[in-house]
C-alpha cells in the first residue's frame, strides 16, 4: 500500500510538528491548535496561503481567530485578515510566524528541508480536507483529532504503540478538550468513517485509553508509529 508520506522520516517529522504545536500554540482550545499546525506547516521556512486553506479546516469564526494571532504577534500578514481570507491560488498571502524563521546560523525549531515541508503540509491538508469529513461538516477538534490519530496507528492501522492503545490523557494533549466533548469527537470520527470499533478502556491500572483502528480508506493518511 502507498502512503502519502512514503518513509519513516516524514512520519517522525510529522509527529514532530504536532508536538511543537502542542506545545507552543499561543491561544487555548481545540479551534486555534489546527489553524497553527496549517500555519505552522506552511511558514516552517516560508510559507503562501489562501483562503480556502483556512476555510477547510472547520472553525467557527476563522477571521477572529487569525486577528488573535495577528494581534498577540504570532502571524504576520502583509493586510487585512479579509484580504487573506478572500486570497485564492492565483493570488496566495505571503505570511510569516516569526518564532519560526530560523536564527543567522539558519537553526529552527524543525529539522526537515525545503522539499519535506510541502510534502507535510499536503498530507495535513489531505486529511483535514477529507471528503467525508467534509461532507459530515467535521468541526475543527474533530478534523485535528484526525491528523493526530493518523499519526499514532501501527502498520495495520490500529490505534497506539503496538495496536494497544492511546492514553487519553496524551490524547487531550494534543486535543485540548474535555472527557465528555473527546468522546463526541470520537462519534463524529466514527461517523465519517475515519474510526472503526473505538473504545474507551480502562488498562494498566490507571490511564483510561481509546483503543479501535483507523479504516482501510484512511492507511494510505497515516504515519505508523516505529518499534
Amino acid at each position: 500500500m502507498a502512503r502519502l508520506l512514503s518513509v519513516s522520516a516524514q512520519w517522525e517529522y510529522a509527529r514532530a510538528v504536532l508536538a511543537h504545536v502542542a506545545g507552543h500554540t499561543p491561544l487555548p482550545g481545540a479551534e486555534a491548535r489546527p489553524l497553527v499546525l496549517m500555519l505552522t506547516l506552511r511558514t516552517a521556512r516560508t510559507g503562501n496561503l489562501v483562503g480556502q486553506d483556512v476555510n477547510a479546516l472547520g472553525l467557527t469564526d476563522p477571521e477572529d481567530l487569525v486577528e488573535q494571532l495577528t494581534g498577540c504577534g504570532w502571524l504576520s500578514l502583509p493586510g487585512a485578515v479579509g484580504d487573506l481570507l478572500a486570497s485564492r491560488p492565483e493570488n496566495p498571502t505571503p505570511v510569516t510566524v516569526p518564532s519560526l524563521v530560523p536564527d543567522e546560523g539558519g537553526t529552527g525549531p524543525f529539522t526537515f528541508g525545503r522539499k519535506t515541508r510541502p510534502k507535510l503540509s499536503g498530507w495535513a491538508q489531505r486529511v483535514v480536507s477529507d471528503k467525508k469529513l467534509r461532507k459530515a461538516k467535521a468541526p475543527a477538534g474533530a478534523r485535528l483529532l484526525a491528523v493526530t490519530l493518523a499519526t499514532w496507528t501501527n502498520e495495520a492501522g490500529r490505534l497506539g504503540p503496538g495496536g494497544r492503545g492511546v492514553t487519553l490523557n496524551a490524547l487531550t494533549n494534543r486535543v485540548p478538550v474535555g472527557a465528555g466533548e473527546l468522546r463526541d469527537l470520537i462519534d463524529r470520527l466514527t461517523a465519517a468513517d475515519w474510526l472503526t470499533d473505538a473504545a474507551l478502556t480502562d488498562a494498566a491500572l490507571t490511564d483510561t485509553h481509546l483503543t479501535g483502528r483507523l479504516p482501510e480508506r484512511v492507511l494510505p493518511l497515516t504515519c505508523p508509529l516505529l518499534d
